[in-house]
C-alpha cells in the first residue's frame, strides 16, 4: 500500500488574504513505512515574508527569490503524489494552500478525501493531550533535537515516523520479508514469526486416572470399553 506524508511551509495561515506556499516536501510510504523516495522544493512566492512566518520556519524572500514559481513544480509534484492517500498533520491547512496553488495555475484540486490527518488521528486516541507533531514525537521517543525551526522535510521525516506509530509502530518479533512474485506475478512474501522453543506436552494418562476411569468403568453394566 502507497501513501505519502507531507507537508508545506507557508507565508502565513490563510491562502485566501493572499499567503503563499514556499516550501513543500513528500516522502513515500509502502505499507507505513518511510521509503528512501521522498520530493522536496522551495517555491517562490512572489510576494514579502511576514516576519511571524519567517521566525516559523527560517524562510526570507532574498533566499526564495530565486525559487521556481509553483507552477513551475506542478507537475513534478503530482507526479509524485500520484493517485496515493496524503497523510498530513492538520490537513485542512496543506489542503487548502494546495488547493490555491493548483487554482492559480489551472491544475486540477486534490479532493479532501484523499487526506489521512494525523491530527484527528491522535485526537481521537489521546483526547485532552497535547497532540502537535513535537508532542507526538515525545510521546513516541523520536527524536526531534534538530528540529529548532519548522521544515517541511524534516517535518515530513518525523510526521512519516509519527504515522508509523499511529498505526501501531514496528512490531518486535515479527519481521516481514521484502515482497518477491513468482512466474506468474503472484506475491511470495514471507511473514517470519520468532517463537521461543517450547517442549510438547505430555498427553498420555496418569496412572491414578486410569485406576480412576476403570471404576468408573466397573459401575456401568455392560460397558462397551469391556467388550471385544
Amino acid at each position: 500500500m502507497r501513501e505519502v506524508a507531507l507537508d508545506t511551509e507557508t507565508t502565513g495561515l490563510d491562502p485566501d488574504t493572499g499567503d503563499r506556499i514556499v516550501e513543500v516536501a513528500c516522502v513515500e510510504l509502502i505499507d507505513h513505512q518511510p521509503t528512501e523516495r521522498f520530493y522536496h522544493a522551495y517555491v517562490n512566492p512572489m510576494r514579502d515574508m511576514p516576519e511571524e512566518a519567517r521566525k516559523v520556519h527560517g524562510l526570507t524572500r532574498e533566499f526564495l527569490s530565486d525559487k521556481p514559481l509553483f507552477e513551475e513544480i506542478a507537475d513534478d509534484f503530482l507526479e509524485f503524489i500520484g493517485d496515493a492517500p496524503l497523510v498530513i498533520h492538520n490537513a485542512a491547512f496543506d489542503m487548502k494552500f494546495l488547493n490555491a496553488e493548483f487554482k492559480r495555475c489551472n491544475r486540477p484540486l486534490l479532493p479532501d478525501s484523499r487526506a489521512v490527518d494525523t491530527l484527528k488521528i491522535a485526537q481521537e486516541r489521546y483526547p485532552g493531550a497535547r497532540n502537535s507533531l513535537d508532542a507526538l514525537c515525545q510521546r513516541f521517543s523520536i527524536d526531534n533535537a534538530h528540529r529548532t525551526l519548522h521544515g517541511a522535510l524534516l517535518d515530513t521525516r518525523l510526521l512519516a515516523e509519527v504515522y508509523l506509530e499511529l498505526n501501531g509502530g514496528r512490531e518486535p518479533g515479527f519481521a516481514l520479508l521484502a515482497s518477491q512474485t513468482d512466474a506468474s506475478g503472484t506475491s511470495t512474501a514471507e511473514i517470519v514469526v520468532n517463537r521461543p522453543f517450547r517442549e510438547p506436552r505430555p498427553h498420555a494418562p496418569l496412572a491414578a486416572e486410569l485406576a480412576a476411569f476403570e471404576t468408573f468403568v466397573d459401575k456401568i453394566p455392560d460397558a462397551i470399553w469391556r467388550k471385544g
